[in-house]
């Protein structure tokens, strides 16, 4: 950061930024006071640049409470990009904005793909300040040791770095349905534990109710509840946007069981007439449904009843379209220059009730629960642009006519109650919000204290996270279509510009779609298997699960999104090749680098990066003890024969210069482990080497302070051997009945060699620990992870493992001449 932005007020900084002449006054408190845990401002006064400039600003000024990473949290996808441009801006205005590991602050988006997955590089630099935006789907699962999107060994390290050193802002928490208790709950868990450093929580919304957060772990916290708030300087600053005339009128078509047969075929036709008739040229008319497919017929009725050009908004696009989309929506009135003589016409779904900035001078909403209507309402004249005024048009549901809407009908009949009383819907003239919210199931401790062992279970599935985080019937799933025959072969990983989030109800709609027989195939990544695996009728949809697609079953255009009913080939992205396999249990990508590098080697580098890493996130000397000696130990296992032969068979010539033992060679492809046993060549398909590393601590290590924290450490430094230890499902088993896991078998033995100039003999490798109960080797592995957990906590936990696992990245990186792994 540069020593002028540091010094800078407030007011420079944020004219500096947003080119306005000044903040309102709230936006200035925001800054210069104490951080408040909830933030409520009416639509359209800048409630984003006010906590986003109001981070930096502290930032710049070394406030002790304010964190390092801002996580800027949706309640649905539509448009996250432009939240990502509008920081982009900001930071790029003050001439701050970088890219991790420049020392500027680097903006992310969150939603899955393979530049989520593997080139996450603000994880590998948490020393670095850094804005994370992504919807609550991407970001609270993450939060929940369940990221969607994404490797499952990757989890922990972004778990660890949205629990520290986090300011997590929630935006427009009336839509976040149980993701908001969900929010409360970790708060009330990281301030009653505690976090390695300060992290927050800000709820944003101009319809905040404090009630909505009194959970059970965050009730107690409610009597010291702070709140930001406009007050009446920033009315009369304002002026115009909270006095802007919105004229509210019921409109002639109503949803009635009668227009809602043949899928609202008749509704849809009087609809798109009723929008023709009330569009004003020259203008942008905005109509706002309760459902996809509702907006995606009547786009197309519309096409067909008016010539005045027609957008569809939703969040059931591909990255690629909805950049387009983006642009297209910045030219308010529509037309490449901005303008339009006929004006346009935007239909959307509820997803533009946050973090859409688009207003219109007549909006035409379906009857919604109070709180999304007044958010839709702000998308109305939305500056008082309009001096004339503009209008408003409420569709009434009758009740029972819409069995598939995404409200319940009591919400309804409340909304209809309040709303038949009104005829303005400026926002002086709009009654408070006392809704309740519906809470679903809440997260207690011990669910997440369950969902920080990242092995699936026995049967293969993970605890499911959904319900913490969607209403139920929407959590999401992520496809992407692909060209191929019968089968996917090796098709690579998805990049982010391919996917696609769909519901699961809308999946389940798209799965029992026929025609002429055709049945819509669907594969999923195998992990264990290295392989896509087809999905079988009986599996069932796992929430936020990445589906591949062959690209003529159809199910997307280009203009509609998403639809289950469209059955024409789906236009696929090229390029794909700059994507790389996807993640997979015995994937060791990580140790071919091109060369040959002694393991003795590689752990000095990595020890280096630990103690330069642990110097810039302020680390104790304590935490630097423990990271030193697993970073020392840490691969200690690829010494084991059958790591040492795969890294010989991978090299071009099958020779090394030297005797090793080696952690890298060069070569290319997956590394496949055997060995001789008895003088018989056998397999090791699921070899860990980490785990052979942490035994052999055990073996000269135990006595140690801090010896089991020390092996969990080295244990887990790739995300695959953490909590528990078992055999996987397809191991291979060994003749003689000994114990084994991930491709260890017990009585191994790790050759005698070189470490930290002291001299290790031949250790013997023992599994008794994976067996319950005190044995040879002391507590079960098991009964050592749970005392770590009660000692330390998950946030402290997972803080630790990612520290080492960063340095390892870094130390790999360094050793491929700059690139990343």
């Amino acid at each position: 950061m540069t020593e002028d932005s540091s010094r800078a007020p407030f007011s420079d900084l944020f004219t500096r930024a947003t080119g306005y002449s000044a903040p309102f006054p709230y936006q200035e408190r925001l800054a210069q006071e104490a951080w408040p845990d909830a933030l409520h401002v009416p639509t359209g006064l800048g409630k984003t640049a006010a906590v986003g400039l109001a981070w930096l600003h502290k930032r710049l000024q070394a406030d002790p409470d304010t964190p390092r990473r801002l996580i800027y949290c949706l309640p649905m996808r539509v448009l996250a990009e432009q939240t990502v441009e509008e920081f982009r801006k900001w930071l790029g205005a003050l001439g701050l904005l970088g890219s991790p590991g420049d020392g500027g602050i680097s903006v992310s988006l969150l939603m899955g793909g393979e530049e989520d997955v593997r080139r996450a590089d603000w994880a590998r630099h948490p020393e670095e300040e850094a804005v994370l935006i992504g919807t609550q789907d991407m970001l609270l699962s993450r939060a929940l040791m369940r990221g969607y999107g994404m490797s499952r060994y990757q989890w922990p390290v972004h778990f660890a770095l949205l629990h520290s050193d986090a300011l997590w802002v929630f935006d427009e928490v009336q839509l976040m349905g149980p993701a908001l208790p969900t929010s409360a709950q970790l708060e009330a868990f990281r301030r009653r534990i505690g976090t390695p450093r300060p992290a927050r929580s800000l709820w944003v919304s101009a319809t905040l109710h404090p009630d909505w957060l009194a959970t059970v772990d965050f009730r107690p916290h409610l009597q010291t509840l702070s709140i930001t708030a406009i007050a009446e300087e920033d009315r009369e600053a304002a002026g115009q946007r909270l006095d802007a005339e919105k004229r509210l009128h019921r409109a002639d078509v109503v949803l009635d069981r009668e227009g809602a047969k043949s899928n609202g075929k008749k509704y849809l036709e009087d609809l798109a007439g009723f929008v023709t008739k009330n569009h004003v040229p020259g203008t942008q008319t905005l109509i706002v449904l309760n459902r996809v497919d509702r907006a995606q017929r009547l786009v197309e009725a519309l096409r067909k009843e008016s010539e005045v050009p027609v957008l569809l908004v939703h969040a059931r696009f591909r990255e690629e379209e909805r950049t387009l989309l983006n642009r297209a929506l910045r030219n308010r009135s529509g037309g490449e220059d901005g303008g339009s003589a006929t004006g346009r016409i935007v239909v959307a779904t509820q997803a533009v009730e946050a973090g859409v900035d688009v207003s219109s001078r007549v909006l035409v909403t379906e009857l919604a629960p109070w709180s999304s209507l007044v958010q839709r309402f702000g998308r109305c004249n939305r500056t008082g642009e309009f001096i004339e005024g503009a209008d408003i048009h409420w569709i009434d549901i009758e009740d029972e006519a819409d069995e598939a809407a995404p409200y319940l009908a009591g919400d309804l009949a409340r909304a209809r109650d309040v709303i038949s009383e009104l005829d303005s819907a400026s926002p002086g003239d709009l009654p408070p919000v006392d809704e309740d919210l519906a809470q679903g199931r809440v997260l207690r401790w011990k669910d997440l204290v369950e969902l920080f062992d990242t092995d699936p279970d026995l049967s293969g599935f993970d605890v499911d996270v959904a319900p913490y985080i969607r209403d139920q019937g929407s959590p999401q799933v992520q496809v992407f279509w692909r060209e191929f025959d019968d089968s996917p072969g090796s098709q690579p990983a998805p990049l982010r510009r391919e996917l696609c989030a769909v519901s699961m109800g809308q999946m389940a709609r798209f799965l029992k779609k026929k025609r002429s027989g055709r049945t819509r195939p669907v594969w999923t990544w195998d992990p264990l298997e290295a392989q896509w695996r087809r999905r079988g009728r009986q599996d069932r949809l796992i929430p936020g699960s990445t589906l591949l697609l062959r690209a003529d079953v159809g199910g997307y255009d280009r203009e509609l999104g998403f639809d289950p009913d469209h059955w024409a080939p789906v236009h696929t992205l090229e390029p794909v090749e700059s994507a790389s396999d996807p993640d997979s249990y015995a994937d060791s990508r990580e140790s071919r680098v091109g060369r040959f590098i002694a393991l003795t080697d590689h752990a000095d580098r990595v020890r280096a990066h630990v103690r330069e890493l642990a110097e810039d996130v302020d680390e104790s000397t304590e935490v630097l003890s423990w990271l030193d000696r697993a970073a020392l130990w840490h691969d200690v296992g690829k010494a084991h024969p059958a790591f040492q032969t795969a890294l010989l068979d991978a090299a071009e010539d099958g020779t090394s210069p030297g005797s090793g033992p080696w952690a890298k060679s060069p070569g290319s492809g997956r590394l496949r482990y055997r060995m001789l046993h008895d003088g018989f060549e056998v397999q090791r398909p699921y070899f860990r080497h980490e785990l052979a590393s942490m035994l052999a601590w055990l073996e000269h290590g135990d006595s140690d302070p801090g010896a089991d924290l020390v092996a969990y450490l080295i244990a887990a430094h790739h995300g695959k051997v953490r909590m528990g230890l078992r055999a996987l499902p397809a191991e291979p088993v060994p003749e003689d009945d000994r114990l084994f896991a991930r491709g260890v078998w017990d009585g191994d033995e790790l050759p005698a060699m070189e470490l930290d100039e002291r001299r290790l003999p031949a250790t013997r490798l023992r599994l008794d620990l994976m067996q319950m109960g005190l044995g040879r080797m002391g507590p079960s592995w098991g009964e050592r992870t749970r005392s770590l957990m009660e000692v330390h906590g998950p946030f402290t936990l997972a803080w630790l493992e990612s520290l080492l696992r960063i340095a390892d990245w870094r130390a790999s990186a360094e050793e491929e001449g700059g690139q990343e792994t």
